[in-house]
């Protein structure tokens, strides 16, 4: 079933991550799949641009269906795919609007974290200051504490909707493992430490893995200090 589908994706990015887990969790292995480079400036092809005129990672066709934003990958294999593998979207009206409040969130927890540790990469040399870094340390590690906060309100266990794995997981796990691979201390953020490790050991998790973290599991240590 999964033969009509291809992904063109990066290794370590968050977005490509959350459509890799959905496919995971739907049952979807099989599909044609093709690791491009960032470095080597690969998503801006012409065989990315064919399917995603963006020039971005992910780009992900279904067919003659392109689906290439994360978010709406994701919902897009949940309801095409609604009685196939794990249900991702809860019944309870409670956590469905969890579910949802928690995924839209984590797109400006996903920013914060990338003004952050792609600092160097988004600003040119002439441009940055240590001031604007330094503010956006402050502003990521608000963001962080806030999630702290919502985990420990939740209890030991608890996925980000509730006690279910849900679509907020597969789009916002992505970003809470970048957070450790890049020196996170888990020592100060104890229920986000709890929850990567639980998520970490999911079988969709592991089974689409940054390739590249395997190869080098050490990270890098951005954030130890926040």
């Amino acid at each position: 079933m999964a033969t009509d589908m291809t992904l063109l994706w990066g290794s370590g990015s968050p977005p490509c991550w959350r459509v890799m887990i959905a496919l995971e969790e739907k049952n979807l292995q099989g599909y044609n799949h093709k690791l491009l480079s960032f470095e080597k400036m690969e998503h801006k092809s012409q065989e990315v641009l064919d399917i995603n005129p963006r020039g971005q990672l992910p780009s992900f066709k279904h067919g003659d269906v392109a689906v290439n934003e994360s978010y709406a990958a994701c919902f897009y294999l949940e309801s095409q795919f609604k009685s196939q593998g794990n249900k991702l979207i809860p019944d309870s009206p409670a956590e469905q609007a969890l579910m949802y409040q928690r995924m839209f969130e984590g797109l400006t927890f996903y920013e914060k974290l990338n003004a952050v540790i792609y600092y160097n990469w988004f600003i040119p040399e002439g441009e940055r200051h240590d001031s604007a870094l330094q503010r956006n340390k402050e502003s990521l590690a608000t963001e962080i504490k806030l999630w702290e906060g919502y985990l420990q309100k939740l209890g030991s266990g608890a996925h980000l909707a509730g006690p279910s794995f849900s679509l907020a997981d597969v789009t916002v796990f992505p970003t809470v493992a970048t957070l450790f691979r890049f020196g996170l201390s888990a020592e100060c953020y104890p229920h986000l430490g709890e929850y990567y490790a639980l998520l970490k050991e999911r079988p969709s998790v592991k089974a689409s893995w940054p390739p590249h973290w395997l190869e080098n599991p050490k990270g890098q240590d951005t954030l130890k200090d926040i």
